[in-house]
C-alpha cells in the first residue's frame, strides 16, 4: 500500500470507530508499518486540515471528529479531476495552501475505486503550463475515461468531416484550449484533435491498446508535464 492510499484508510478507519480511538500501534500493526511512521501519517493529516486529535490515558489513542468530516462523496473519476484542476489553477494565489487542503479532503472522502480511477484518468492529462480557463471536454473526458476505441466524425479547418476511429491516449492543455490526443487508425498516427470539431462520437467495445505518449510524434512546439491528482498546486512555466 503506498502512502496516499495508507493516509484514505487511516481517516476511514478512524471514521468507522469514531468518537472512539484507535492507538499508534493498533494502527501500526493493522498497516503493517512502524509506529513512527503512523505518527509522521497522522501529522500529514493534521497538517492537511484532516480534524484527528490525540487523547491520551491507557486507553487513549488517535480519534476523528466525525463532525468535521464528509460522508463518502459521489464524485465521478471525471467530476474529481476536473476539480483538481479547477483548484490548480489557484496555484498563483493566497488560496494555494486553502486549495491544496481542500484537494486532500476531496480525496480523501471518495470511494477508493474511484480515487484510483480518477488517478488513472490525471495520468493521462498533460499541460502546457497552467490548465486552460476553459473545462476539460465532457464529450472526449469521457471518451478517455472509459478506455474504449471512439468511432468520431471530425471536421477540418474548411468544415471537411471525416470519419475515423481512435484511441483516446490522453488530453493536452495548451494555452486557452485543451486538446484530444489519440492514435488515429486513419493516419496510422497519434493525432491531436481539437474537442469542438469533434461532431460525433460513439464508444466501441473494443478496448484501447496500451501505447506509450511521446512528446515527439505530436508536433506541438511546447514543453507539457503531466498533471497529478494530488499533486504540487504551483504553476509551471510552459
Amino acid at each position: 500500500m503506498n502512502r496516499t492510499d495508507r493516509l484514505y484508510a487511516l481517516v476511514e478507519e478512524l471514521r468507522a470507530v469514531a468518537p472512539r480511538p484507535r492507538s499508534a500501534r493498533w494502527l501500526a500493526e493493522r498497516f503493517e508499518v512502524s509506529v513512527r511512521t503512523v505518527e509522521r501519517d497522522i501529522s500529514a493529516l493534521q497538517q492537511s486540515g484532516t480534524p484527528v486529535y490525540a487523547e491520551t490515558g491507557r486507553t487513549g489513542g488517535y480519534c476523528l471528529d466525525r463532525s468535521h468530516t464528509l460522508p463518502p462523496v459521489n464524485l465521478t473519476p471525471e467530476e474529481a479531476v476536473a476539480m483538481a484542476l479547477a483548484l490548480r489553477s489557484m496555484g498563483g494565489t493566497p488560496f494555494r495552501q486553502p486549495a491544496v487542503t481542500a484537494l486532500h479532503k476531496l480525496v480523501a472522502a471518495m470511494r477508493p475505486e474511484d480515487v484510483a480511477a480518477a488517478r488513472a484518468l490525471a495520468e493521462r492529462i498533460h499541460l502546457a503550463g497552467d490548465p486552460p480557463p476553459t473545462p476539460v471536454p465532457r464529450l472526449a473526458g469521457r471518451a478517455v475515461g472509459v478506455d474504449r476505441v471512439l468511432r468520431i466524425g471530425y471536421s477540418d479547418r474548411h468544415g471537411a468531416v471525416t470519419e475515423r476511429e481512435v484511441e483516446p491516449l490522453g488530453y493536452a492543455g495548451i494555452g486557452d484550449r485543451w486538446y484530444l490526443i489519440a492514435w488515429c487508425r486513419l493516419r496510422d498516427a497519434v493525432r491531436v484533435f481539437r474537442p469542438d470539431r469533434i461532431t460525433t462520437a460513439t464508444p466501441t467495445r473494443e478496448a484501447v491498446r496500451h501505447r506509450p505518449l511521446s512528446e515527439t510524434g505530436l508536433d506541438i512546439p511546447h514543453h507539457l508535464s503531466p498533471f497529478s491528482l494530488t499533486g504540487d498546486l504551483s504553476p509551471r512555466a510552459g
